[in-house]
């Protein structure tokens, strides 16, 4: 296995890798960083294939996990480079990196990948319209592993998927659940043309989520955190659901907690 070090943190790939950080780097150069051991771990189980694998001496590196990491980077054809800590430090998100991270291309999630999905006879699909935080982006798609959702479909302006704080919240997971973006034409016209009905969450419906038919072809939609769903969605939900508050103060439930309440009394009336 062919090993290229890189010492300087001004050497221009160091740069280039850095960039990835910001959006505008991730689209200028049609690629992403999958930093962390576990994320790493699952785009390669995923089907991902890297680029690059990047790694810096250190204890996390001397696991038997990370080398098995990078030397199953390195058979599916991906670079392999050697970063000095300082290096590794400049391209990471994280206060204490573990000194592993992949460098993979950007996959086309795009609408056109509707046309390949194939739903099951009773499918669970998540849309998620307009989230901006990165981290409830994440944690939703982590949810959406963990209960078994079919399909997620992502909607609006908001972040994008391959943020490293994406990446980071969902714990791999935007891997392994394979979300695509659509608009919201196209994500109602999918959804209509198999039967899926609409459940939208929105605080000001008095109909408690546990009250709803979670059973069957059903879509949950759940909005951004600062105003909610869109009126294109509030328009063609075939019900509007809640997440009773018993509290005082507050108004509201974070985005990806409201997503997980009600994907978990989905999974829970699916499973009897």
């Amino acid at each position: 296995m062919v090993v290229r070090r890189i010492d300087s943190t001004a050497n221009a790939l160091v740069k280039e890798l850095a960039s990835l950080r910001d959006r505008r780097g991730r689209e200028a150069s049609g690629t992403f960083l999958v930093e962390g051991l576990r994320e790493a771990g699952r785009a390669l189980l995923a089907g991902a294939r890297p680029i690059r694998v990047l790694h810096s001496p250190g204890p996390a590196l001397s696991a038997p996990e990370s080398a098995a990491l990078v030397k199953a980077a390195a058979e599916l054809g991906a670079e392999v480079i050697e970063l000095s800590p300082a290096a590794f430090a400049k391209i990471s998100m994280r206060q204490n990196p573990d000194g592993v991270a992949l460098q993979v291309p950007t996959p086309r999630r795009d609408a056109a990948a509707l046309t390949r999905v194939t739903l099951r006879e009773d499918p669970l699909v998540l849309v998620v319209d307009c989230i901006e935080k990165p981290g409830n982006l994440g944690a939703l798609l982590r949810t959406a592993d963990a209960t078994g959702v079919d399909l997620v479909i992502v909607t609006g302006a908001g972040t994008d998927l391959y943020n490293p704080n994406v990446i980071r919240a969902s714990q791999g997971s935007v891997f392994a659940v394979a979300p695509v973006v659509a608009d919201d034409s196209q994500a109602l016209e999918f959804l209509r043309a198999n039967g899926v009905r609409l459940v939208a969450t929105i605080p000001a419906s008095s109909t408690p989520h546990w009250s709803a038919d979670l059973r069957g072809p059903v879509a949950l939609l759940v909005g951004t955190e600062a105003t909610g769903l869109g009126e294109a969605w509030l328009n063609v939900a075939d019900q509007l659901v809640s997440v009773p508050m018993r509290g005082t103060s507050a108004d509201s439930l974070n985005a990806s907690v409201a997503g997980a309440v009600v994907l978990y009394e989905a999974l829970r009336q699916r499973a009897n």
